[in-house]
């Protein structure tokens, strides 16, 4: 059985302490990481911007039909005036100028009906410039939001390490001071049982949180001082003392 004076068994629960407070500091940072609100703001900014391209897209696809919309008014306007002038110079024969008189009829409609669609494209760019600016409103507003949740969660993930980083090194400080055999069954049943070292206190473990049985009591009760017991439920080193009793 492994030996270690009770003193230094007692100071066992220091070094516990140190390694269950870097235990809990993993998991806050863990926490911190996967904050819900974080993952789900994420997730609708990742849709904001999606829509955002599908209504910068849309507003594209308008302004290119509006753009042909204009040319074909602008081609119908330009051979119209050109019809018109010849027209009204006089020039040709009868039959020529009835024919010229009948296109300039023909391309007056034809220009009405492309003004009208020319209209309706007006109308579906204003539309889609109000939904990618609308898009581009919210996907912003967002990750403003986003933004700040990221910023508390780097913020609150920085004093989470520079807390650890002082808890670490008060715990290698304290670990470099017991003895080596001492230090190596206390580090491998930490590493194994995910407890290094708990009091007993009246009968109880604080390892495992149960009350031992009578038997292992006396078993305990007989092992000497500076013997090394283990808690028979949790495994890790179950460290006594006299006002604690057990």
């Amino acid at each position: 059985m492994a030996k270690a004076p009770q003193a230094e068994q007692l100071r066992l629960l220091d070094l516990q302490a140190s390694d269950s407070k870097l235990n809990q500091l993993q998991r806050q940072a863990a926490v911190v990481s996967a904050n819900p609100e974080l993952v789900a703001l994420s997730a609708q900014v990742a849709g904001a911007e999606s829509e955002l391209v599908t209504a910068a897209t849309n507003l594209g696809d308008a302004e290119r039909d509006l753009t042909r919309a204009e040319d074909d008014v602008q081609a119908v306007v330009t051979r119209l005036e050109r019809d018109e002038q010849r027209l009204n110079s006089g020039s040709g024969t009868s039959k020529d100028l009835t024919a010229l008189q009948s296109e300039v009829t023909s391309l007056t409609r034809r220009r009405s009906d492309l003004e009208d669609i020319e209209l309706e494209v007006m109308e579906r760019v204003e539309t889609a410039k109000a939904a990618r600016d609308d898009a581009r409103k919210r996907s912003e507003s967002l990750q403003s939001r986003l933004g700040e949740l990221e910023g508390a969660r780097d913020e609150e993930l920085a004093r989470i390490d520079a807390e650890r980083a002082e808890v670490q090194a008060t715990r290698n400080q304290l670990a470099a001071s017991f003895e080596p055999a001492l230090l190596a069954i206390y580090e491998k049943t930490l590493a194994k049982r995910g407890v290094g070292a708990a009091r007993l206190f009246h009968g109880r473990s604080e390892g495992s949180g149960m009350e031992l049985s009578p038997g292992d009591l006396a078993d305990i009760s007989r092992a000497a001082a500076d013997d090394v017991v283990f808690c028979p439920d949790s495994g890790c080193i179950l460290v006594r003392s006299a006002e604690w009793g057990s």
